[in-house]
């Protein structure tokens, strides 16, 4: 589906993720990151979230608590590729 993570890119960030359980059992956190990738990247609200993403209230829930924990805040220093010098 257009705007999912690669299974390169998800294994890259999965441990980054906390992983805490609140007593309900959660909804596969790929499925939440999808779903919150579609509403950055298409521009709809989250209530037109598509149901294969999960709840877009636990979407949005989730969003608001990574935000808080600084997950998205230099994510791109944990997955950026190292610098390659270039030879002349």
């Amino acid at each position: 589906m257009r705007y999912e993570l690669a299974e390169y890119e998800w294994i890259a960030i999965k441990p980054m993720l906390p992983n805490k359980s609140r007593g309900v059992p959660r909804v596969e956190d790929g499925r939440i990151l999808n779903g919150i990738f579609w509403v950055l990247r298409s521009g709809a609200p989250r209530r037109d979230l598509l149901e294969a993403f999960g709840p877009y209230t636990t979407c949005y829930n989730r969003f608001a608590r990574w935000r808080r924990l600084a997950f998205g805040v230099a994510p791109s220093t944990h997955l950026s590729v190292p610098k390659i010098p270039l030879s002349r």
